[in-house]
Formats: structure tokens, C-alpha cells, sequence
């Protein structure tokens, strides 16, 4: 079973910790992101929300041992609850940032573009997009994520290489907006939180909105 833990730091941040494993996204880790979101809308505190792992993984994807054991309905349930949740952290009304420890794989990439800001490990670890090697096509709203968070000719090729990219080149491709050491990745991510900790949530959420209006729709299916 992961273990996830959810503290207040610095005041104004949550600290979101995943579990030392390969996080795979099964129903149990939607479940516990969707709490997590929920307890920090809730908040009485300024608020902005920091998550990051704690071993050499932050998401390795799908838990597809999980998922091939569903029915065709309880798969396409389950894909419809990770499109949502995706169009959650891209819309929540305080600020996100993904503090990136180690590998950031497929489902685990998608949740880290759909945050505000990443924080990337320099000198280990990578992003990767392997969704044609592994033979699950992206969601129409997954895609439309990527296209709106990575910059063209980036998102073609990460997409249909499915190579893998460090800290250095993702910075070089505005995959991730900063790279640094591996003891610097969660105080950065705090400290840049902090800074933007007081914004307005009602104002923050109709802007991200805005910002993404197909997007967060095809992730919500709020046509």
C-alpha cells in the first residue's frame, strides 16, 4: 500500500509527499490526489499546494497491472476520473507546483504538465512520453494537455519518440520551468509556492479557465 502524507510548511504551502515507490496511478492514488485537492480548496489558510516524491520516482504512470484487470466500462471509468482529476490540478484555484525528485513517466508527466510550474532534478531522473510504446493512446483531453503545456516541435517529438528527457533539456525545451540539484528541488518548489501563495482563488481559477478553455473542458467534460 503507498503512503502519502499532506503537511502545512512555511505557513502558506501544502507539502503533497508521495510514496518512496513508483507511484503508479491506480484508484486509490486518484482517490488520495482528489482528497488532497479538496482539503487544500478547503484550507482557511493562503494556500498553494507542493507535491514531489520520495525516492527515485515522483509518477511512474498507470498502474497496469490495475488497469488490464478492469472491463472495457470500469476502464473507461477510470480513464474518465484521471481526465478529471488532470483538469482539477489545471484549474485549481491556488497556485501548484510539481517539485520533481526523480522519473516522470507518461500518467505521472501528464499530472506534473497539468501543474502551474515544475521543478525538475538536474542530475538524475527523467521525463518521458511513452505512450505509443506502451500502446495506450493519449485521451483527446490528455493531448490537448500537452499541446497547451509543451511547446511545438517539443511535443511532437517527445510524443512520438517517446524519449526520455533530464532536467537540463526539459528547462532548454519549456517543458519545466527550472532545474537544479536533487537537495534544492522541494525548498525551490516551496519557496516559488510561497511567493504566490495569496492569490485570489476565485480570480486564479476563472484565469486558468480562460487561459485553457478547450482544454479543461475536455478533461471535465464541461461542454
Amino acid at each position: 500500500m503507498q503512503e502519502w502524507t499532506l503537511e502545512l510548511v512555511d505557513d502558506s504551502v501544502w507539502l503533497f509527499t508521495l510514496g518512496s515507490g513508483e507511484n503508479l496511478i491506480g484508484s486509490a492514488t486518484i482517490d488520495a490526489w482528489t482528497d488532497v485537492i479538496d482539503r487544500v480548496e478547503d484550507a482557511d489558510v493562503p494556500r498553494a499546494l507542493v507535491v514531489t516524491g520520495s525516492d527515485r520516482f515522483w509518477c511512474s504512470g498507470l498502474d497496469l497491472d490495475e488497469v488490464i484487470g478492469y472491463s472495457d466500462a470500469e476502464r473507461i471509468a477510470f480513464m474518465n476520473r484521471f481526465d478529471e482529476l488532470l483538469g482539477r490540478i489545471l484549474t485549481a484555484p491556488f497556485i501548484t507546483v510539481a517539485a520533481l525528485n526523480g522519473h516522470t513517466i507518461a500518467g505521472g508527466a501528464l499530472l506534473a504538465l497539468a501543474h502551474d510550474y515544475r521543478v525538475m532534478r538536474s542530475d538524475r531522473g527523467y521525463m518521458s512520453l511513452p505512450s505509443v510504446d506502451v500502446g495506450i493512446p493519449f485521451t483527446p483531453g490528455m493531448s490537448a494537455l500537452i499541446l497547451a503545456k509543451v511547446p511545438q516541435p517539443a511535443a511532437h517529438d517527445l510524443v512520438v519518440s517517446c524519449r526520455q528527457i533530464g532536467g537540463d533539456e526539459a528547462v532548454a525545451l519549456g517543458v519545466v520551468n527550472r532545474a537544479t540539484a536533487e537537495k534544492d528541488v522541494v525548498p525551490e518548489a516551496i519557496e516559488l509556492a510561497a511567493d504566490l501563495a495569496d492569490k485570489d482563488p476565485s480570480t486564479l481559477r476563472t484565469v486558468k479557465r480562460r487561459l485553457y478553455p478547450e482544454v479543461s473542458a475536455m478533461l471535465t467534460r464541461d461542454l
